[in-house]
């Protein structure tokens, strides 16, 4: 077997059955495996699962063992060749997996590849390409000295500021929502540390296997959307298990002075607090949605569902609508219908039309529901249509 997608899901049952969906499509002319690992989910996620996909293996922890324990779960069961460590508030493109596993993409120094996130509202998330946050790019990214030195390599190395969005290269560390490695590597270097509850987990391994002599690469020639935030909330609990990670992964890599661990304690405690106050949950009021569909019976029942002005347009390439909606000053949500377009082509159009004041969902395929989110900071937003 190729490659084994492993999931694993804490209570996001919607955005997960459009994970998996996706996931499904994606492995498609690959010999693969979907592995959803749940945490010990209180929603109806693992009901969804067994209804919706019978044939994904799912694996129900009888408690929340973490991000590194489940995914270590998930890994222990994979039978792939490769293995893809995938968060359940993703969406990947029918090629992503066909354009990561290339052979060319492979030589016997490769690590881990990552790819392009975006999230979705289509803007590129710079954190899926990071360097090693030894204490002075700690130090560059608490006080933001990488956004006042972009191109200088002494203060841009926290987001790996020497590759644009769209330039593939080597990086140090890559983000845990999606890792593409092979399973051998992974097994070599131990997995996860599952000493690390979450949120350094992924910095932990890419610097693992950094260290073993391998080399990490972001991938930009597929893009991925990633909802942020989806299984977490930024609560106080958010803030304490941050300052934890940091300092795991700082006393496991570096050691350090009681100067530096204090300095590393203020500093990762401020940055926790500044994500939680980033945190909210934002809402438009819509004044009017565009919805790109060849379905004529959908339009007529969202027409019903949404008691609001609907615009259905059938070409996803092309969208004549913009500077009208744009003129008149109200605002537009498009619901971009999976039955009638590839994800690849959702992914295109939120990328090619970000920040224009618009925002988007996503109704995936044979669903009663159609999900999306305003913002990196957003927790994301799921309406129900049946």
């Amino acid at each position: 077997m190729q490659l084994s997608v492993i999931i694993l899901n804490y209570n996001v049952r919607y955005f997960l059955e459009q994970c998996v969906l996706s996931v499904q499509k994606a492995l498609g002319g690959i010999e693969g495996e979907i592995i959803v690992v749940d945490n010990f989910s209180e929603d109806d996620s693992c009901q969804m699962m067994r209804s919706r996909f019978p044939d994904v293996k799912l694996i129900e922890n009888k408690e929340n063992f973490g991000f590194p324990k489940g995914n270590n779960i998930g890994a222990a069961e994979a039978k792939g060749e490769y293995i893809c460590i995938l968060n359940p508030d993703t969406v990947v493109a029918e090629d992503t997996f066909l354009k990561i596993l290339k052979s060319e993409n492979w030589k016997p120094a490769t690590g881990i590849i990552g790819c392009k996130l975006i999230d979705g509202t289509g803007n590129f998330l710079p954190e899926c390409k990071r360097g090693v946050p030894n204490p002075w790019v700690a130090f560059t990214k608490i006080f933001s000295l990488y956004k006042l030195f972009p191109k200088t390599s002494l203060f841009n190395q926290y987001y790996a500021q020497h590759l644009s969005e769209n330039e593939s290269g080597e990086v140090d560390i890559l983000v845990g929502a999606f890792m593409v490695m092979k399973r051998d590597l992974y097994l070599q270097v131990g997995g996860f540390d599952e000493n690390c509850f979450m949120y350094s987990d992924d910095i932990d391994l890419s610097y693992l296997i950094k260290k073993a002599g391998y080399q990490n690469y972001y991938f930009h020639e597929t893009s991925v959307i990633h909802y942020k935030g989806e299984s977490t909330v930024r609560d106080e609990k958010y803030v304490e298990r941050f300052r934890e990670a940091m300092r795991f992964f700082y006393k496991k890599h570096f050691g350090g002075s009681w100067i530096f661990d204090v300095f590393m304690k203020i500093g990762a405690f401020a940055f926790a607090l500044f994500k939680k106050s980033q945190q909210k949950q934002i809402y438009y009021q819509v004044d009017e949605y565009v919805l790109m569909s060849k379905d004529e019976k959908l339009y007529r029942h969202l027409m019903k569902v949404l008691q609001k002005n609907i615009v259905n347009v059938t070409d996803i390439s092309q969208n004549p609508l913009f500077s009208q909606t744009n003129n008149l000053k109200r605002h537009t949500e498009f619901i971009l219908d999976n039955n009638s377009f590839s994800f690849k082509e959702i992914i295109a159009f939120l990328e090619k039309n970000k920040n224009k004041g618009f925002t988007f969902k996503i109704l995936p395929m044979d669903s009663k529901f159609m999900l999306g989110s305003n913002s990196s900071n957003d927790k994301g937003e799921v309406v129900k249509v049946d």
